[in-house]
């Protein structure tokens, strides 16, 4: 029994080619709706360049059922399909789902009352929950797993299955995301995902029951293809700043919340590993000018550090701090060279106090006092970077007081 004034949602279900499966199926979920799920809903078919008689069951099962619509598009690729009808939806809530119904239904009232509560932005259907009940040939299962394993390791993927045909997202939120998305086809629903991800907004999973299409049109190699060029193709446009999700994360976003011990902690660690890192590197480039083309200790000292200093705060910016795109990062590395000026005055400092000591110290002894003072460095270099060189709302001469806002372009 449906309750009278709830927000509506509006199903989409994108068909090509599906003339056996659409009426059995679409009569179904429309059963359902109707029976068992207490919001009013509408079921749209989307056919995207069907050369069948798709189009046509569909327009007299529009006439036939009440609250099942049917939109034609000359162009396919599901991505196209989802774009233009959730665009043009009055509904609060959009959704999709595959004509097969490969997802049990009773899944769908889970999966949209978080977004109908205002609690979530995004909910998907994940068939590897481990309350997840799912029959699927082993073939696709090896294939979607390792798919979603290469979505944790180049764009830092958190949900855990981008590719199961059962999804929603509330409208409001949809009309910021959607112009952002490039895909019209199979990779659609992946870089709505990341990119709803990466903007601070709240996917919600639900463990599925779902049993694999024997039927599946899906053409598997081409379809890969084309999701190893969306994932290069949005890796590089992350990596180079040129999404803006910044409107959408102050709108929507919702930042992690860390113990500030644990996250500090995590910050050190990282800073830590890259320190360690630029001074390996720092020694190594010594020894190169110094003995290998015999510069003077001062001028291969400042050499090593204007080279390292570079490196250490592109990485820290990025690994440390989390700031990504490229705003900023000229000022950025500006207020990293000031840091690297105090690093070489105590570096610079401890080597004449050396030399003041001890005429011609052994090249051990110049190496490891170097090294000590380039770590006593790395520790006022963090302080500088944790409260002035990444924070763009610090006045204009460093200070050591903690920032009183994170920058907003800092990633969540």
């Amino acid at each position: 029994m449906q309750i009278p004034g709830h927000p509506r949602v509006e199903i989409v279900v994108p068909v090509k080619n599906e003339e056996n499966d659409l009426g059995p199926n679409i009569r179904r979920l429309r059963e359902f709706l109707d029976t068992a799920f207490p919001f009013p809903a509408e079921v749209c078919i989307a056919d995207n360049g069907s050369t069948d008689a798709t189009y046509e069951i569909g327009a007299l099962l529009s006439a036939e059922l009440p609250g099942v619509r049917i939109v034609r598009l000359e162009q396919s690729g599901r991505g196209r399909a989802l774009k233009q009808v959730w665009s043009a939806s009055t509904a609060e809530v959009l959704a999709y789902m595959d004509v097969d119904l490969s997802t049990n239904l009773n899944a769908l009232l889970p999966l949209v009352a978080p977004l109908l509560a205002g609690h979530s932005d995004v909910a998907i259907g994940t068939r590897l929950a481990k309350s997840s009940r799912v029959v699927r040939r082993p073939k696709r299962e090896f294939i979607s797993r390792s798919y979603n394993l290469l979505l944790r390791a180049t764009l830092s993927a958190h949900f855990s299955d981008a590719q199961c045909g059962f999804k929603a997202i509330r409208a409001d939120v949809a009309r910021e995301l959607l112009p952002l998305i490039e895909d019209t086809s199979w990779f659609f629903d992946t870089e709505m995902l990341v990119l709803a991800e990466k903007a601070g907004l709240r996917i919600h999973e639900v463990p599925v029951d779902w049993v694999d299409d024997l039927d599946s049109r899906v053409a598997i190699a081409k379809t890969v293809g084309e999701d190893l060029r969306g994932i290069a193709r949005l890796t590089r446009n992350l990596g180079r700043g040129r999404i803006d999700l910044e409107p959408i994360r102050q709108k929507y976003g919702r930042p992690r919340i860390l113990d500030p011990r644990t996250a500090l902690a995590a910050r050190v660690l990282r800073f830590c590993a890259i320190g360690v890192l630029s001074t390996a590197a720092y020694a190594l480039l010594y020894l190169v000018l110094r003995q290998g083309m015999g510069m003077p200790a001062q001028v291969a000292n400042v050499m090593s550090l204007l080279i390292t200093a570079v490196g250490n705060t592109a990485l820290n910016r990025r690994i440390t701090f989390g700031v990504s795109g490229v705003e900023n990062r000229w000022r950025h590395q500006l207020r990293g060279l000031v840091a690297f000026g105090i690093g070489w005055s105590l570096t610079a400092s401890s080597l004449w106090l050396l030399h003041t000591a001890v005429a011609v110290p052994h090249q051990a002894v110049e190496i490891t006092v170097l090294t000590i003072a380039n770590l006593a460095a790395t520790v006022v270099r963090f302080s500088l970077f944790q409260a002035w060189v990444f924070d763009d709302d610090a006045p204009t001469i460093p200070s050591f007081e903690p920032p009183a806002v994170l920058e907003n372009t800092r990633s969540n």
